[in-house]
């Protein structure tokens, strides 16, 4: 039992550890992916860079246009601040060479803008083009770092789901291993106890006649707890001779069909059991003397009826029964007090004749017919 269970257990918990991963695979790996590959409409996914190089377009543009007036340098003015405020970060300064000369000459153009200087078209060009081919190579190095970690990314992820899948495999070969075991585990057992069963059942079953034996009217002794029972002894008589002048199959056949006789003149509760040989032993609850009677009397006149033909019997053509009984409540000594009882009554009835029947009382008091 302890085995069947814990290989159930263990196949519970395989399937419960896989269930397990694949919530963890969506649950945390996949709003990962998403997060990173999603970042299109949020500012702190796009280059800075790519956005200060179109902030100074559009202030080149607006600087190019006719007329330049105030209003468009004012304009171009707030272009070209925002750019400079998107291009002025540590990392560029850092990691850009270009980037000083950069800002130094877009500084140089704020100046301008600020005051009243014209502004020539070669010198604006000078300006600002030196800054966005920057900015250019700014996004082109920030879109390789890009693409390196997110090919790196998409290989960790692409490993991560491989040791989820073998995981997951590993772990429902498992499970599904463990559940196997319980299975035929489950099966043995059950299969055993079947045996067991039939074993039991055999062991407490005629082999002939398929009715009870001895040890099976004990144990139902044994079950009745001290009901008051009635106990019919029946011998066939001269069964030893039957055999003689027919043969023992003949002797079988007739056995199986006095134990159909028996249990069909008998009330449905009542069991039948053989003792051995010709010796049979009826077991039911009876609570008189006067019930007890009536069924051996019906028992010794349904054979009478029923005819069957005994060619060695040497004083009647057909087959007779002679039956013992006594009644008695329901325990190991009341039995074998009232099997002696019985056995008693049988002998004095074959005494008499044999096809009869005697009640006997385990005072030794009796009833005849």
């Amino acid at each position: 039992m302890r085995r069947h269970v814990r290989w159930l257990w263990l196949s519970v918990m395989s399937f419960t550890t896989l269930m397990l991963l694949i919530a963890y695979q969506t649950r945390w790996v996949y709003p990962e992916i998403h997060a990173y590959f999603s970042q299109a409409g949020n500012l702190t996914g796009q280059q800075l860079a790519t956005r200060a190089r179109v902030y100074l377009q559009q202030g080149l543009d607006l600087l190019l246009s006719l007329p330049r007036d105030s209003d468009t340098r004012e304009r171009a003015h707030f272009q070209i601040k925002l750019a400079y405020s998107l291009f002025d970060i540590g990392l560029y300064r850092r990691d850009y060479p270009c980037t000083e000369p950069s800002l130094a000459a877009m500084d140089d153009l704020l100046t301008r803008l600020q005051g009243s200087d014209a502004l020539e078209t070669d010198h604006l060009r000078e300006n600002l083009l030196k800054p966005m081919h920057c900015l250019t190579q700014i996004e082109m190095h920030q879109l390789d770092r890009r693409s390196a970690v997110t090919a790196e990314f998409v290989e960790q992820t692409r490993r991560h789901q491989g040791q989820v899948l073998f995981g997951s495999l590993v772990i429902f070969v498992s499970g599904l291993g463990f559940w196997l075991m319980h299975e035929l585990q489950r099966r043995r057992a059950a299969r055993s106890a079947r045996e067991s069963l039939e074993w039991m059942a055999k062991a407490l079953c005629d082999p002939l006649t398929g009715v009870g034996n001895r040890s099976a009217m004990h144990d139902d002794v044994t079950a009745a707890g001290g009901a008051p029972m009635g106990l019919l002894l029946v011998d066939i008589d001269y069964f030893k001779q039957y055999n003689d002048s027919l043969g023992h199959p003949d002797g079988d056949r007739l056995l199986r069909r006095l134990v159909q006789l028996i249990e069909d003149n008998l009330e449905r509760e009542a069991r039948l059991y053989r003792l051995g040989g010709d010796e049979f032993a009826v077991l039911f609850v009876c609570h008189d003397d006067e019930i007890l009677s009536a069924t051996c009397r019906n028992l010794v006149e349904s054979l009478r009826a029923a005819n069957l033909p005994h060619p060695s019997h040497p004083h009647s053509d057909h087959v007779t029964f002679s039956v013992g009984a006594v009644r008695f409540n329901a325990s190991h000594a009341e039995l074998e007090a009232g099997y002696a009882a019985a056995d008693t009554a049988l002998y004095q009835v074959k005494a008499r004749g044999r096809d009869g029947w005697a009640v006997a009382a385990l005072d030794t008091s009796e009833m005849s017919g």
